[in-house]
């Protein structure tokens, strides 16, 4: 059943009062902590600058979803360990 206007906007303003920390907690699915050697940081930093991306989380969560959506051979293309 549809929300009415009434209800989506009491929802809205529900969501508003929440700390950031609150928000986050409630989006939070979970937390990778990744160590990177320094040949894959330098990759890492080289795909930023190539991507204009500044965050390494936004590169890291853009390729994830993108990664989502290949066929089964092109992720296993991608994910293929470099020669």
């Amino acid at each position: 059943m549809a929300k009415s206007d009434a209800e989506r906007k009491r929802e809205e303003r529900e969501r508003k009062k929440l700390t950031e920390e609150e928000r986050l907690s409630r989006l939070l699915s979970r937390t990778i902590k990744l160590d990177l050697f320094k040949r894959t940081d330098a990759a890492l930093i080289r795909c930023m600058d190539r991507a204009g991306i500044d965050e390494p989380q936004d590169l890291i969560t853009r390729l994830i979803h993108n990664a989502d959506q290949m066929t089964d051979n092109g992720l296993a293309r991608l994910t293929e360990l470099p020669k």
